[in-house]
């Protein structure tokens, strides 16, 4: 068993939740869509008064979440810190650019991370940063230039052995039986816990993850959406598994080290 199955079955025997009727997942799922549907309400709001205040054309709106929850999804609550199910990973990211900026109207499917946003906000304004960074901006995409925007995604999680000060232990709300977040955070706080360093690498029909420490997972995303079958041994997924192991490399050979564009002034 790996760490992160090890967490996923702690938090469920610490929630009790062996006990939940299907009633009571169903009301649990209800009460997440409903407070989605109460944030989706409220960003209506916000886009009414822009449009009463005559900006909503030149304003450009950007609405992403940092994570997702599992609301019941492999049998557990909340989140974990070092696996990269779509569940969590693979949030919505709504763009409203401003009037000027062409556009075709579409939900896309291209594969996008989280720095592609300042990246794009950069391309809006003519701003040159003046740091490198690996984002890249939006604005193609979104004028239907092109359908396919990255080849492949990141995410990173989890700490190696001895970053005891990346545990969280501050907070009686996380370290003690009674406290909100101790079902996870209580099995992350010993030098063996389920919260170990790992990176995932996604394509549109594949998932790569390496873990430091534990058993490495593949996934087939196009026959296993729901990424409930390992193929890690599968030797028919050896070339699949090359090719990903390769990727990953590539990223973090064109990520690892910058130099910067300035010269700093001690010197």
């Amino acid at each position: 068993m790996s760490k992160s199955e090890g967490n996923y079955e702690g938090i469920y025997e610490r929630q009790n939740l062996q006990r939940w009727t299907e009633e009571r997942w169903d009301e649990l799922r209800a009460t997440y869509y409903g407070m989605c549907s109460r944030v989706d309400h409220q960003f209506g709001l916000l886009l009414d008064a822009l449009k009463e205040a005559g900006i909503y054309d030149e304003t450009a709106v950007f609405f992403f979440s940092d994570h997702g929850d599992f609301a019941g999804d492999y049998g557990i609550v909340e989140k974990t810190q070092n696996t990269f199910e779509d569940t969590l990973t693979r949030v919505p990211f709504v763009i409203k650019p401003p009037k000027h900026i062409p556009i075709v109207p579409r939900v896309s499917d291209a594969l996008v991370e989280l720095i592609d946003f300042p990246a794009t906000v950069e391309a809006l304004l003519d701003l040159k940063p003046e740091h490198t960074h690996f984002g890249r901006s939006l604005l193609p995409l979104l004028a239907g230039v092109t359908d396919e925007h990255r080849d492949a995604v990141f995410c990173e999680g989890g700490r190696i052995h001895g970053e005891i000060h990346c545990i969280e232990k501050d907070s009686v709300t996380q370290t003690t039986p009674t406290g909100l977040y101790w079902p996870r955070v209580g099995l992350q706080q010993s030098e063996e816990a389920e919260h170990t360093k790992a990176v995932m690498c996604r394509t549109k029909t594949h998932k790569y993850v390496r873990r430091l420490y534990e058993s490495d997972e593949l996934y087939d995303l196009k026959s296993d959406p729901g990424e409930t079958v390992n193929r890690i041994n599968d030797p028919s997924f050896a070339g699949v598994l090359a090719e990903l192991k390769d990727r990953m490399l590539t990223f973090y050979q064109e990520t690892a080290n910058v130099v910067p564009h300035k010269t700093n002034h001690r010197f």
